[in-house]
């Protein structure tokens, strides 16, 4: 999941890349609102996480512009803005969800796992493949009920395979949405990190299948 930060702030900025990069999100920062239009034209996100008091192109005037101009991705508004009119104008333009400065960390993670969610049609919390259950709100991954230890890239992974039980994933549909601008994450990492997956999966009855010149599946054993 590909996340776009517009937070004039440089503390709290970073401190959201950082922290929804510690969760297995790709996550992009932009200081002012008028770079938002060309980043969003070069890169598909999942969700942006849009301030309000931005320097040049404001927050209110962005999300108009983005659903004017017929975009759907989900917008979460972060403001210290906390009247009702405020809060009122925002969710009107077009925002999903807002949440006014300053707000716990932990609150703001169930948000966004929410409208994921929300976005994409789905609103279970637990993904099942075989004996896997991925729990999405909690970020664990159980093999018939024992916790399996991951690291949050190989979470990130073996989620979005998960996610597409039987299905190619590619490569670059990995890259795509686990690298953010500022992060060396190539087509070698993801086969590191498949590599590893494939070593914690030995045994389990699932396992990774290469489809070469495509990507990789995620595969349940078939009792014989």
């Amino acid at each position: 999941m590909r996340v776009l930060v517009i937070e004039d702030d440089a503390t709290l900025g970073h401190a959201l890349q950082e922290f929804l990069g510690g969760q297995g999100y790709a996550v992009d920062w932009l200081q002012s609102g008028d770079r938002v239009e060309g980043a969003l034209a070069g890169q598909i996100y999942d969700l942006l996480l849009l301030d309000l008091n931005l320097p040049g192109l404001g927050g209110l005037e962005v999300l108009r512009r983005l659903r004017e101009g017929g975009s759907q991705v989900p917008v979460l508004i972060l403001t210290a803005r906390d009247g009702l009119d405020d809060r009122v104008a925002g969710l009107d333009a077009g925002a999903d969800d807002y949440v006014t400065k300053p707000f716990e960390l932990p609150e703001l993670a169930a948000r966004v796992r929410a409208l994921a969610r929300r976005h994409a049609g789905q609103a279970q919390t637990i993904l099942e493949c075989g004996p896997l259950s991925f729990d999405t709100v909690g970020r664990q991954i159980r093999v018939d009920g024992k916790r399996l230890a991951l690291s949050v890239r190989e979470l990130s992974v073996l989620e979005m395979l998960m996610a597409r039980p039987g299905r190619v994933v590619t490569k670059q549909q990995i890259v795509n949405s686990l690298s953010a601008w500022d992060a060396d994450f190539s087509e070698n990492a993801v086969e590191v990190y498949v590599y590893r997956l494939r070593k914690r999966l030995d045994g389990t009855g699932t396992s990774i299948q290469t489809v070469r010149g495509f990507g990789y599946l995620l595969d349940v054993e078939r009792a014989a």
